[in-house]
């Protein structure tokens, strides 16, 4: 009877990023300074050769593949891409049997197919907290019942000029000089009207009560620099609330934190001790 090989004797876990903007870059460089349990096995850019110059740094330098050939090189894949590559960066890696990060949730609404692949073939989609916390409370809450779920997003200005909401509506935002209401709906409706903004809305909803019951406001607002989101949770289990404040990356339209929320969750793979569901 074979043993199960010693934690130390297991082979490591080899991620793939795909797409090397703020947060792919630090999440490359995070696991090529060492995760317990995971190493960087490859990443994939459209400019290869910006790419292979951003990694220059590595200790490891990896493969800069195109997307449709990472699969073969790795067991987990993290899509930092934009949102309309997730078919190309998901489906190899789910009709595999792996795992698949996904950081463009919105996207996962238009492509609901790829839970089915997911499910049929043995893998796995995993929106990790990015720039959201609470959501294991919000997934614990939806054991139960919950009644109702209200987020409200406030925006710096730069965050936003450019969402196809705005400018399919001819709403102009550059000059303001107070606080705006832009957006009042759902986060279906604002995974479409804000692809690169509402991800966080999207994973929201996925972890409670669903895009079309969940309540969302977005606001611009001229004096912040920094991203902000208030959710209030009602539940046959708990009534809570929860905000939070994201300083973005270099791209305004994401937080420092999400590439974080990632390397927590690479780093629970392998963890003698893991905390929170």
């Amino acid at each position: 009877m074979n043993s199960i090989p010693a934690r130390s004797e297991r082979m490591p876990i080899r991620v793939a990023v795909a797409g090397l903007g703020a947060v792919g870059t630090k999440i490359a460089e995070t696991l090529d300074r060492g995760v317990p349990g995971c190493v960087l096995a490859a990443v994939s850019a459209r400019n290869k050769q910006a790419a292979a110059k951003r990694l220059s740094s590595l200790t490891r330098p990896v493969p800069v593949a195109d997307i449709d050939r990472l699969e073969p090189l790795a067991d987990i894949v993290v899509e930092c891409a934009p949102a309309d590559l997730l078919p190309r960066v998901a489906e190899p890696f789910l009709h595999a049997g792996k795992t698949v990060i996904v950081l463009s949730a919105g996207a996962i609404l238009a492509h609901e197919w790829l839970i089915e692949l997911a499910r049929e073939h043995g893998g796995q989609i995993v929106v990790p907290s990015g720039a959201l916390l609470g959501l294991d409370a919000v997934t614990a809450a939806a054991e139960g019942t919950i009644r109702s779920v209200r987020m409200v997003t406030r925006k710096p200005v730069r965050g936003l000029i450019g969402a196809p909401y705005l400018t399919e509506r001819n709403i102009v935002i550059d000059n303001i000089v107070e606080p705006l209401r832009v957006f009042q709906g759902t986060p279906r409706e604002a995974a479409i009207g804000f692809p690169a903004n509402l991800n966080v809305s999207v994973a929201l909803a996925l972890a409670g009560i669903g895009p079309d019951r969940t309540s969302l406001e977005i606001w611009a607002d001229p004096g912040l620099n920094r991203n902000l989101h208030y959710i209030e949770v009602d539940a046959d289990s708990a009534s809570f609330s929860m905000s939070i404040e994201n300083i973005p990356t270099d791209n305004p339209k994401t937080g420092r934190i999400t590439a974080l929320s990632v390397i927590a969750y690479l780093r629970k793979l392998s963890a003698p001790l893991r905390v929170g569901s």
